[in-house]
């Protein structure tokens, strides 16, 4: 398993591909703070549930001064399909060698319906402008996460 992320903790460069064909790194996202959820895969129900409240609730963490994205081990047209799909209006990243989950400790052994495998765990992870984490949230639930971190947040 990986090694997770706490608190204190400086984030793992990377750069990955994003939805309307930029890519994003971390070196990019300093100045701001920022929100890097990582789901298992688009257009499933739990992924779609969690990508659908953080594009309801973008407004309110934009104006906390957070800035969203999902990263997923998905390749980017399943991003792209999912994005027009469900009208997301935050980037969308893609990690298909879910090197950059490794690094944030959201690759690893899990268990799903009392089976055993390995793969890509639900986890937040927030840092603050210089790149420093300042929460790390793994084996989240889908349903009610968002309204959760922003309450953690204070949004």
């Amino acid at each position: 398993m990986s090694n997770r992320l706490e608190p204190g903790d400086s984030a793992p460069n990377f750069t990955l591909p994003s939805t309307g064909g930029d890519t994003v790194s971390l070196k990019e996202l300093q100045g701001q703070k920022a929100v890097l959820y990582f789901y298992p895969k688009a257009s499933t129900p739990g992924c779609t549930t969690q990508a659908c409240d953080f594009r309801d609730s973008l407004s309110s963490l934009a104006a906390g001064g957070y800035r969203v994205l999902g990263i997923s081990p998905d390749p980017m047209s399943d991003l792209e399909k999912f994005t027009a799909e469900q009208s997301l209006s935050f980037p969308l990243l893609s990690d298909e060698d879910h090197a950059v989950a490794e690094s944030f400790g959201a690759w690893g052994e899990k268990t799903n319906y009392g089976r055993v495998s390995e793969g890509l765990i639900r986890s937040t992870i927030v840092l603050d402008e210089t790149g420093i984490v300042t929460l790390a949230q793994y084996n989240v639930k889908a349903t009610g996460h968002v309204a959760r971190l922003r309450e953690k947040l204070v949004v």
